[in-house]
């Protein structure tokens, strides 16, 4: 078989078991066919959870997550089973929020990257969380993240 950008991973194509823990989760990225062209790329995950530290109860997120790269692409299989893996994890929102994009800008060094974690009421409080890189970079499209303030179920 032709050597690829894509030959070095492991994860896509079969089966994957998910990693105990977003620390054992193995990212992986290739490289970026158009690194030369500013572009946006978004994640979404509707479905995000995780465990309260305190209590061992299930918490809830909507995370939204945009990226400018540069040399490199994240692999979405990856991403994917490194966000699945905080499901057994014991963090605040804060903490799973900023770590996850603290981990992706480490790993890909994108040109720019944000996070918006909307996570759903505990307590009845919903809380968001936001990070980001650096200012938005100029004369990319990127879009609002166009997730609605929590309003319940009337």
């Amino acid at each position: 078989m032709t050597e690829t950008i894509y030959s070095g991973l492991k994860q896509l194509g079969g089966a994957t078991l998910l990693p105990e823990s977003p620390d054992k989760a193995e990212l992986e990225r290739v490289r970026n066919p158009q690194a030369d062209v500013a572009y946006n790329v978004r994640f979404t995950a509707p479905e995000f959870t995780s465990l309260c530290p305190m209590t061992g109860q299930p918490d809830f997120a909507h995370l939204v997550i945009d990226y400018v790269p540069g040399e490199w692409l994240v692999e979405s299989k990856s991403l994917k089973l490194y966000l699945g893996s905080f499901r057994n994890h014991g963090a605040f929102h804060e903490d799973c929020t900023v770590s996850i994009g603290r981990r992706l800008a480490g790993f890909l060094a994108p040109r720019w990257l944000r996070i918006g974690g909307y996570w759903y009421p505990r307590g009845g409080m919903p809380i968001d969380v936001f990070w980001q890189t650096g200012p938005m970079p100029e004369g990319v499209w990127i879009p609002d993240q166009d997730v609605p303030p929590y309003r319940g179920r009337g």
